[in-house]
């Protein structure tokens, strides 16, 4: 898939950390004492991305709809609602509607602790059941604090998934196509790539957003792992044997690509963004990253680029996005799930999509831009074929911190795959009791 520079979008990425502040409606204030006449909504997207342009959105029909009650639209930061999220909603003052992380150790504890309200009632009252395809909803789903079954305490309004991203000009002037047909292709393209002195794929490796090492790994093992391999690892269903199959593979293939200088060198102090840079400015011919990397090429690029999933890959990374939840505490429910409702809505959902947000109820024959069109078509493709492996820091509390901290290690050449795959069994087992 050929895409040439043009300017037309901003950039996206992961939602920066941001003192918290009042946006939309109204200023900060109550939520009001369960009279219907005030909703109170604290999110922390990017206003400026295609998902905050749809909440925008969805802020004018609701209030057109009920022009009596009063709305403050809070405006935080991802690390904010990780750090505060018990002690935001244990209080007497919570938001009616909160944007929350999924996985165990974020929505599961949140949904184990009684600190979200059960959503299983009003998803089949409103059909959300219907616009929530289940590969998008293994998320939203937790009992005993655990995903991928029992009850709806979340709902996601966007999909994401991981793709190679390449620099066109520069694979054809070292003699590589872009269409690899698998791993090894892939290689073979790569070897060539350093034999002129080019790095192959731009990564990083710091232990603060140094997620790129962490996404590379994780591809690798998703390549040539099952659906019930990804299934058991993510949500516990039987014990896992990091020792042996596509953990044991993975890891191993992913030291040979540090040693071989595919990630670049000197990585271990760099973040995502350093990464993107580094792909963006030509110097490295690929990055592993989502569609923040899609819209910031779109608006940065100055040369021919395209995207592909892992070549020959069995599972690729990706999953729903953030979700909304409606804490326990909260005092206006009606209002807050009317909200959610909205932005399921089509009206909202092509706004998003439109604009390249990967919403998962649109309609992608709606989307005006050819490249995001290709772009949200190829999402719903996977999102139909059940073949997302998500993200590996879900399952246990902690994960991130911990695969981050060993995806440094073996970058600076501190740990070979035995050593990480031994840990990682360690802590995996630790953390979730098997």
């Amino acid at each position: 898939m050929k895409i040439t520079r043009r300017q037309t979008l901003g950039a996206l990425g992961i939602a920066a950390a941001a003192p918290m502040l009042a946006t939309g409606l109204t200023a900060c204030g109550s939520s009001g004492e369960g009279d219907g006449k005030s909703l109170k909504i604290l999110q922390y997207e990017d206003p400026t991305s295609a998902q905050g342009q749809g909440w925008k959105k969805a802020l004018e029909i609701f209030k057109d709809k009920h022009p009596d009650v009063k709305v403050t639209f809070e405006q935080t930061s991802f690390d904010a609602v990780r750090q505060n999220a018990k002690i935001t909603l244990s209080g007497n003052d919570v938001p009616d509607v909160i944007e929350f992380n999924k996985g165990n150790a974020d929505g599961g504890q949140l949904a184990m602790q009684g600190l979200l309200t059960n959503l299983t009632d009003e998803v089949s009252k409103r059909g959300w059941d219907d616009k929530v395809d289940p590969s998008m909803r293994s998320f939203a789903l937790y009992e005993n604090g655990m995903a991928g079954s029992g009850d709806w305490y979340g709902i996601p309004n966007i999909g994401e998934y991981v793709t190679l991203f390449y620099n066109e000009d520069l694979l054809k002037e070292h003699g590589v196509k872009p269409d690899f047909s698998d791993l090894d292709a892939l290689e073979a393209g790569m070897d060539k790539l350093m034999a002129a002195g080019v790095t192959p794929i731009a990564s990083s490796a710091a232990t603060s957003q140094g997620f790129n090492q962490m996404w590379v790994w994780y591809s690798l093992v998703s390549a040539i792992a099952t659906r019930d391999e990804i299934d058991d690892f993510m949500f516990v269903k039987n014990p896992v044997d990091f020792t042996s199959g596509p953990w044991a593979e993975g890891t191993k293939r992913f030291q040979s690509w540090i040693e071989r200088g595919y990630v670049g060198k000197d990585i271990a102090g760099l973040n995502f963004e350093q990464a993107t840079v580094n792909f963006l400015s030509g110097k490295a011919a690929m990055v592993v990253w989502n569609h923040g990397v899609f819209h910031r090429a779109l608006s940065e690029a100055d040369f021919n680029w395209g995207y592909t999933t892992f070549p020959g890959a069995n599972l690729v990374m990706g999953s729903s996005g953030h979700l909304w939840g409606v804490p326990d505490r909260a005092k206006n429910k009606e209002l807050a799930y009317e909200w959610i409702d909205i932005t399921l809505s089509d009206e909202v959902q092509n706004v998003i999509g439109d604009l390249g947000g990967l919403p998962i109820a649109g309609d992608p024959s709606t989307i005006s831009d050819e490249r995001i069109r290709e772009y949200t078509e190829r999402f719903v493709e996977l999102m139909d074929g059940d073949v997302f492996s998500y993200y590996p820091d879900y399952p246990v509390i902690g994960f991130l911190d911990f695969i981050q901290e060993h995806m440094q290690a073996m970058s600076n050449g501190n740990e070979t795959a035995d050593g990480f795959i031994k840990a990682l069994q360690d802590f995996y087992d630790a953390g979730t009791g098997k």
